[in-house]
């Protein structure tokens, strides 16, 4: 590939400064706070780069949090057609009898899915989750498979799981940075059912259970997402919110009490906020560039991003970045739309901050035979002199 530098246009939209770093430098940035907690970790949830982190890939017990993954499965089975929230779920006699946190369904009733999914969520109820593993896979060791399937595909590589609700067992565990993983994917995909995380309370069978993360009540900017408890695992809290269009989350592993998991969780919160600033300069299809194309019915091909391209760096390193685009100078069609033609690069002096894929936007048709004959004698004089 040669490198072809970015058009004036594109960098005035893009906000990137080509005339070479600025001479202050940054001030450099605050150490990172300290958790009292086995792990933790802070990630900027547009890049879904992970800021600050402490042994934020150990395996540990993730208690609750694990209804993280039975809710998100859900949702997606809901979004994909093949349950509805109005469904009713006959609750089977293990479900029933799950201890642990409950919902207090009870045994042989009928009970929404939405119903469910609420008192999964809000009531962290171990026999809700069992109800809707059940519905959905038959068994909760099925279930449990999906979820794997399911970690597996979202990069999770620290995690397994053998049931729907988090209870102690050996080869059940997570990390600190794949429950973030799975937070992000849970915001992204879903707001309409991540808002289910923000409620404060749900009443069910005439009881009443408040969320037990604290930090609803205590941070108007937190709205998410889910507690969890065990002796083995300790408190533990992944959590996110929002400010000035920003938005962090947080995952924190083995805090000693509810109120140090809220306490430690709120540190980590400030810091990102206060010291990292995030920008999406382009959002995925949108147009960068024309690239040539050889043997196709047409000579050009719209270029743009697969993906958001959004960046978090240390406040104040914006305005000093430099950006370049890679194109493939012999793409030969046919094109299909969606293939991958060059690169976007970001760079912070010599250092690569970020790199993202150009995509055909469009498709691109082969040519005649007159055309693709013509271009053959062109390419050849094209790589005899370049």
């Amino acid at each position: 590939m040669n490198i072809l530098t970015l058009g004036k246009s594109l960098l005035l939209t893009l906000s990137l400064s080509l005339a070479g770093l600025a001479q202050a430098s940054a001030p450099a940035l605050p150490a990172a706070p300290q958790l009292a907690a086995k792990s933790y970790v802070l990630m900027d949830a547009a890049s879904g780069k992970v800021l600050v982190e402490n042994n934020g890939d150990q395996r540990l017990p993730p208690a609750s949090l694990t209804k993280l993954m039975t809710a998100y499965i859900a949702t997606l089975e809901i979004r994909n057609g093949k349950i509805g929230e109005q469904d009713m779920v006959t609750v089977s006699e293990k479900a029933w009898r799950t201890g642990g946190s409950r919902m207090f369904i009870q045994v042989n009733t009928q009970v929404s899915v939405s119903d469910l999914l609420h008192g999964i969520i809000i009531q962290s109820g171990n026999d809700a989750s069992v109800a809707i593993a059940e519905y959905i896979a038959g068994s909760e060791e099925a279930f449990a498979d999906m979820m794997n399937a399911t970690a597996q595909r979202l990069g999770m590589h620290n995690t397994h799981f053998v049931n729907a609700t988090g209870l102690p067992d050996p080869n059940h565990y997570s990390s600190a940075h794949d429950m973030a993983i799975l937070a992000r994917a849970i915001i992204l995909e879903d707001p309409e059912h991540y808002a289910i995380y923000s409620q404060k309370e749900f009443f069910w069978n005439n009881i009443k259970q408040p969320n037990r993360n604290l930090l609803l009540w205590r941070d108007k900017t937190v709205d998410g997402l889910k507690t969890g408890h065990t002796e083995e695992a300790g408190f533990c809290l992944v959590a996110s919110a929002v400010r000035d269009n920003a938005r962090m989350i947080t995952s924190v592993f083995g805090t000693v009490s509810e109120q140090a998991r809220a306490a430690e969780t709120q540190k980590l919160l400030t810091y990102g906020f206060r010291f990292f600033e995030t920008k999406t300069f382009f959002q995925k299809g949108a147009e960068l560039a024309q690239a040539t194309v050889w043997k196709g019915t047409t000579r050009q091909v719209k270029a743009g991003l697969a993906e958001d391209l959004s960046l978090t760096l240390p406040k104040g390193q914006m305005a000093q970045l430099q950006a370049g685009m890679l194109l493939n100078p012999q793409l030969e069609a046919p094109i299909e739309a969606g293939q991958v033609i060059g690169k976007v690069e970001v760079k912070l002096g010599e250092q690569l901050v970020h790199s993202s894929d150009l995509v055909a936007l469009e498709a691109v048709e082969q040519g005649g035979f007159f055309r693709r004959l013509w271009d053959s004698v062109r390419l050849f004089f094209f790589n005899l002199f370049n």
